[in-house]
């Protein structure tokens, strides 16, 4: 089994960081209402309202903050990029076929697959590889207000007894 040891984050990464607990979050949520058969328009309500609210916007200042400022061809940049393109169309095919559990599944796993490839490997290339006036530029942006984002949905279909 791997070794995967948190790294130490410039600060300018942190925010990002912080943002990833809440889509690991999604994730859990996903799958316990999958596990619980929670009827799957629920979760993808839910998908589609957290993606729009938080997951969009955490994509975009990834995109324009940090991906941005690796060179066009460089492979993990690319991977990133492509990676948020699939998730983009899955969200979509979602919100298309709202009872389609192999979609929410495979955006659970597409999703976690992801986070933990920027986590364990993109940022810290980024830290790396972005000067020092960026990086402290960066530092500035705060991350999502994602707690806040529950207070303003009421189906809670994750913590429903089975």
């Amino acid at each position: 089994m791997e070794n995967h040891t948190p790294q130490k984050r410039h600060q300018a990464i942190v925010s990002f960081s912080k943002d990833h607990h809440f889509g690991l979050l999604l994730v859990w949520k996903i799958r316990q209402g999958l596990n619980k058969a929670v009827n799957p328009e629920r979760i993808s309500n839910y998908v589609t309202f957290f993606f729009k609210e938080d997951l969009q916007k955490h994509f975009k200042e990834e995109e324009q903050l940090l991906f941005n400022k690796l060179p066009a061809a460089d492979v993990l940049r690319k991977q990133a990029e492509t990676d948020h393109q699939v998730i983009y169309k899955l969200v979509d095919a979602i919100e298309k076929k709202k009872d389609d559990t192999m979609l929410l599944n495979q955006l659970a796993d597409e999703l976690e697959k992801h986070i933990r490839f920027e986590e364990r490997e993109l940022f810290n290339h980024l830290q790396d590889n972005i000067n020092a006036d960026d990086l402290e530029t960066i530092a500035n942006r705060f991350p999502n207000n994602s707690n806040a984002i529950d207070d303003k949905w009421e189906d809670i279909f994750w913590k429903i007894k089975k």
